[in-house]
């Protein structure tokens, strides 16, 4: 999931001042006081902060009995911050993150079993493909699931609509994507005067090619009879990268002036007709809805299609710290705050989307009003991302990967060496984590 620019200071404070279950909130209180639970939310924008805020209160009325402090975290540098709250036994009660991070803390005992504990409806509104994104080695042989998984990202392609139209070009829908071949004529055919078919935004470019390479049937790791996992890259992670490459060097239907530039960075070229379309998260809706000028016209596209439509998929969680003085409680409050129509109201305003099926049929959310409906369609093609599961993964991603993809995608070095790169180097980083 993204990192959000939001204050860390805000984590220190909050963990600084005792937000666990276990300490002030929990074993202290009088019998006939209420159950106090601390509730860690990293929600950020402005819409998703106040839906968070508004479902603590509605909870609060409803139960006097059980009352949440509602405790605004950070994104950034949060995992740090959270193992010190958990070392020191004063973690939250309820914990918003992301799946990836859950391997290690589950790995170390940090937080609450729930696969035995959630309440049937919640459990069965949510996919088994959202599921898989949560669920762990507890370090010991077996596995569990350490979170709810609530939220979601896709990439789509958010386009200018006079440049399409101008163009002639075939409209996709979700049940008729591009494929990746219409993609590339479309993308040359967009590509006139000052005008470039795509921008490709790859100062991170790890995550979105690594999603992205599931359209063919591309997985990066492999576990062996041994069960150790190591690194491949063969013609089906190659299919991605490759034709990437080709809209910037070979079609030149791709400004390489974009490949240094974050998520958002394109948008002001984007709406003064630089870039016809941006292959982004689903996200950044909310930023070209805001951000827009008032004649201009954008639609968001549903995922390309390769092989297949899938994309890998990281969740948003909400966890139950291990040492909870009161984990019934805490469970017990995030069924009602990942309710279906809950979770409708936190992807409305966080712009992602939701697991909860119930969630994704809501009319909020399923309107044409800025891609909405193809937005929601597009979770249908989520599965788990492949990195979830590798030990190593994020230190390979910031020592090897990153740097080589940004080489290969700069006309540095050719698919064969960053292929090598990716698996010679990556390998060595992997070792040291199945020793």
């Amino acid at each position: 999931m993204r990192i959000k620019s939001a204050l860390a200071a805000a984590v220190v404070v909050a963990l600084a001042a005792g937000c666990g279950g276990g300490g002030d909130g929990g074993s202290s209180s009088a019998p006939d006081e209420p159950v106090k639970l601390d509730f860690l939310s990293l929600a950020w924008q402005k819409e998703s902060v106040a839906a968070n805020k508004q479902l603590v209160e509605e909870w609060n009325k409803a139960n006097p009995n059980i009352q949440v402090t509602y405790v605004q975290g950070s994104w950034d540098n949060v995992n740090d911050q959270l193992v010190t709250s958990f070392e020191g036994g004063d973690a939250p009660d309820v914990i918003h993150d992301d799946s990836p991070a859950l391997s290690g803390f589950a790995t170390k005992g940090y937080l609450l079993e729930l696969k035995d504990k959630l309440p049937a409806e919640l459990k069965s509104d949510i996919p088994q493909s959202a599921w898989d994104t949560v669920t762990f080695d507890d370090g010991k042989g077996a596995k569990g699931v350490y979170g709810v998984p609530f939220l979601q990202e896709s990439t789509v392609i958010i386009a200018n609509k006079k440049l399409l139209d101008a163009a002639k070009v075939r409209m996709p829908t979700p049940a008729e994507p591009w494929t990746w071949d219409e993609f590339a004529t479309i993308g040359k055919k967009l590509t006139k005067g000052d005008t470039y078919g795509v921008a490709w935004p790859m100062k991170s470019p790890v995550n979105k090619t690594l999603n992205l390479a599931l359209n063919f049937g591309g997985t990066f790791f492999q576990t062996g009879a041994d069960g150790k996992t190591t690194v491949k890259v063969g013609p089906q992670e190659k299919e991605v990268l490759q034709r990437i490459h080709d809209q910037l060097y070979k079609d030149k239907s791709a400004d390489t002036s974009a490949l240094g530039m974050g998520t958002a960075d394109p948008l002001p070229g984007f709406f003064a007709d630089k870039y016809a379309m941006l292959p982004v998260g689903v996200y950044l809706r909310q930023q070209v809805a805001e951000q827009a000028p008032d004649d201009f016209e954008w639609v968001t596209l549903p995922p390309l299609k390769g092989t297949g439509s899938e994309q890998g998929a990281v969740s948003q969680t909400l966890s139950v710290a291990a040492d909870s003085e009161h984990p019934d409680e805490a469970l017990k409050f995030i069924s009602f705050f990942l309710n279906g129509p809950n979770q409708a109201k936190l992807a409305k305003g966080d712009w992602l989307l939701p697991t909860s099926q119930q969630a994704a049929a809501d009319p909020a959310i399923t309107t044409e009003e800025n891609g909405w409906d193809v937005a929601t369609a597009s979770a249908k093609n989520l599965v788990v991302a492949p990195f979830l599961k590798v030990n190593g993964f994020d230190e390979w991603k910031s020592k090897v990967a990153t740097p080589a993809l940004q080489e290969y995608f700069a006309n540095k070095i050719s698919i064969d060496e960053v292929a090598k790169k990716l698996v010679e180097d990556g390998n060595e980083v992997l070792e040291r984590y199945q020793r």
